[in-house]
């Protein structure tokens, strides 16, 4: 993998406390649920989070934020050591922080304190802008985006600059690559209305909602001059708006689970991506399945606790290492299925899709080039490795691809220990080797139903052929 770009994020701090338990019985004084085995976790907020989340990528990330001597910042200061270079600007009043009641996983209540923002720049904070590579502005509207914007609105005309905004904050600089809103933010700022900023009125279809979304990026383009807007659509994924008709990127999945933070994974994706050169379209795309992933590995408890890992991005190996490890954190089931996926087919996908739903997470081993070559002859592989990685985790159903070089994903398989090592029908349990190392740490190898007749072979041998001429009708005399 090429070097990723170094990211500067500049933004307000929270310190974000989650208070999580089991709700089982009603208050006898109060029809208020009762939450009990409590468990207290914190966690950088805001822009912290989002600069976690980009150092967790690999990046180098410097942060600008505002933090002062109380208790919240030197909570948060400590959390962000070894994670982000931090550059400092005075803050007034105390951070801000954010206290969830959690039962069962939902929401119950949150507590806000504190009311610091920031107080002014620094001439370090200013030489960290001017000499940034790239730009993301997580504006969390404390301030740290207003003190800095003259130096923002210099640097958006020489580097990619992200804006993700904030209703109480003001509008992204001059020049900025991509603005990255909510839905109801981007309608909030349209509006110019508080009282309108909610976002779809309840029972909206999602013509409508796509319509106002489109409709409102477009106003917003022209108002502040900038080149693109991202607005997220929550499960139903995100649109990209500039010139032309709107691009409508899907969310690949259904997400379950803590959605706070994806905004922020959204946009740090979008920010690394243009950063690394990518296209809009291909960096929007990107973050929409980012975003997704974050929600469905538990939100940011999962990304933040535990050894740092890239999110979305990285390489092949650490990411189906690190999809193994949360899945066996939550007691779940892990699956892998192998093979060279030289051409893929409805076969493979048929294979593949029933996998997945054996059990919480599906890990698929690839051969590398060198090993299709040994086993296939050296007219294969027709699909290079890289390229059929992309294919692969562009499925639904794979959570995760990994290469092996050797002849057969034995040492590999022993590195990821599977709970289920899944092959085709075609296959017989005498002929996998691997079964007997499964059962060693008591996995378990499955043969899965596998449409007959379809094989890379095949397809290679009848696209050899060329195309076959339709027979020419004959002419009656």
């Amino acid at each position: 993998m090429k070097p990723r770009t170094p990211l500067l994020i500049v933004g307000d701090a929270l310190l974000d406390l989650d208070v999580s338990g089991r709700a089982e019985r009603l208050a006898p004084d109060a029809p208020v649920p009762v939450v009990g085995h409590a468990e207290r976790r914190a966690r950088p907020g805001g822009a912290a989070l989002a600069a976690c989340l980009a150092a967790a990528d690999g990046r180098d990330i410097t942060f600008v934020t505002a933090l002062g001597d109380d208790e919240s910042s030197r909570a948060v200061r400590d959390m962000l050591r070894d994670r982000v270079r931090l550059v400092e600007i005075p803050l007034t009043g105390t951070l801000a922080s954010k206290t969830r009641l959690m039962a069962d996983g939902r929401p119950l209540l949150r507590l806000d304190e504190g009311d610091g923002r920031a107080a002014g720049t620094t001439a370090e904070a200013d030489e960290a802008v001017a000499g940034a590579r790239a730009v993301l502005v997580a504006d969390y509207g404390r301030g740290v985006a207003d003190v800095l914007r003259d130096a923002l609105s210099r640097r958006a005309a020489h580097a990619p600059l992200v804006w993700d905004p904030h209703p109480a904050g003001g509008p992204p600089v001059a020049g900025t690559r991509m603005a990255t809103p909510a839905a109801s933010e981007a309608r909030h700022f349209a509006e110019q209305d508080a009282r309108r900023s909610a976002g779809s009125a309840p029972g909206e279809n999602s013509r409508h909602r796509l319509r106002t979304a489109a409709a409102d990026a477009r106003t917003l383009l022209d108002r502040w001059d900038i080149a693109s807007m991202a607005v997220t659509l929550g499960e139903d994924g995100a649109m990209l708006v500039r010139d032309g008709a709107p691009l409508l990127v899907p969310a690949p999945w259904k997400a379950t689970g803590d959605c706070c933070g994806a905004g922020d994974r959204f946009a740090v994706t979008v920010a690394g991506r243009l950063a690394d050169g990518e296209l809009p379209e291909m960096a929007v795309r990107d973050a929409v399945g980012a975003a997704a992933r974050f929600v469905s590995d538990g939100g940011a408890h999962a990304v933040l606790h535990g050894p740092a890992a890239a999110e979305g991005d990285r390489g092949p190996a650490d990411g189906a290492h690190e999809v193994v490890r949360r899945v066996r954190e939550r007691h779940g089931t892990v699956v892998a299925a192998g093979g060279c996926f030289d051409l893929l087919h409805a076969g493979h996908v048929e294979l593949l899709q029933a996998a997945r739903k054996v059990g919480d997470c599906l890990v698929v081993c690839v051969n590398s080039d060198a090993s299709v070559r040994r086993r296939k002859g050296g007219g294969r592989p027709v699909v290079p490795a890289a390229d059929r990685v992309r294919v692969l985790s562009a499925l639904d159903c794979v959570d995760a691809v990994i290469v092996f070089d050797e002849d057969t994903p034995e040492r590999l398989l022993a590195e990821l220990r599977p709970d289920v090592w899944a092959k085709g029908g075609d296959y017989a349990l005498s002929d996998l080797p691997e079964a007997g190392l499964l059962e060693s740490w008591g996995g378990q190898v499955v043969l899965l139903p596998y449409l007959d007749g379809r094989s890379s072979t095949r397809l290679v041998e009848r696209a050899a052929l060329g195309p076959v001429s339709p027979a020419r009708p004959t002419r009656r005399r």
